[in-house]
Parts: structure tokens; C-alpha cells; sequence
């Protein structure tokens, strides 16, 4: 049986930094947020999720809309059909 020896990171904490400091200068963007659109001031000073929430609600309703407007269709074209069936039997 052979046991093959494990090596431990020291240092935790320097795998994270290594990150920071690759992305630090993209991360800086936020900096000129006085100067953005007022849309991007929206979203920034907000959390996104209230926006994706907003986009979802607004799909769920044209969703919900044409649902109910194919449905009345329907229902208006069974209603001829049963109305030509009656007519043609009589």
C-alpha cells in the first residue's frame, strides 16, 4: 500500500488575493457612476435582483394576456361551430 504525502496550502487567504489583484482594476468601473446614465444608476444602486424581478413580471403578464385573449378566441370559434352544426342539422 503506498501513501502519497498531501500538501496543505499555508496560506488560504493568498489564492483569494491573487483574484483581487488580477481583476482590481475592472472592479474600479463603479468609480464613474456619477457620470453614468441615469438607467445604470438604477441598476447600480439597486440589487439586479429587483430588476430581473421586474423583467419576470413584466413576461408573466404578456404571458397571462395572450392567454386569456387566444382563449376568447377560442371559445368565439367554438361558438360559430356549434352554431353552423345546429344549423346544418336543422
Amino acid at each position: 500500500m503506498k501513501f502519497f504525502p498531501i500538501q496543505v496550502q499555508e496560506d488560504t487567504v493568498a489564492a483569494v488575493d491573487t483574484l483581487t489583484k488580477q481583476y482590481s482594476q475592472k472592479w474600479d468601473g463603479a468609480a464613474g457612476l456619477d457620470q453614468a446614465s441615469p438607467l445604470i444608476q438604477t441598476v447600480a444602486s439597486n440589487d439586479l435582483i429587483f430588476i430581473v424581478l421586474g423583467v419576470s413580471l413584466v413576461i408573466w403578464f404578456v404571458l397571462l394576456f395572450f392567454i386569456i385573449r387566444v382563449d376568447k378566441k377560442v371559445s368565439k370559434l367554438e361558438e360559430e361551430i356549434e352554431k353552423s352544426n345546429v344549423q346544418e342539422t336543422s
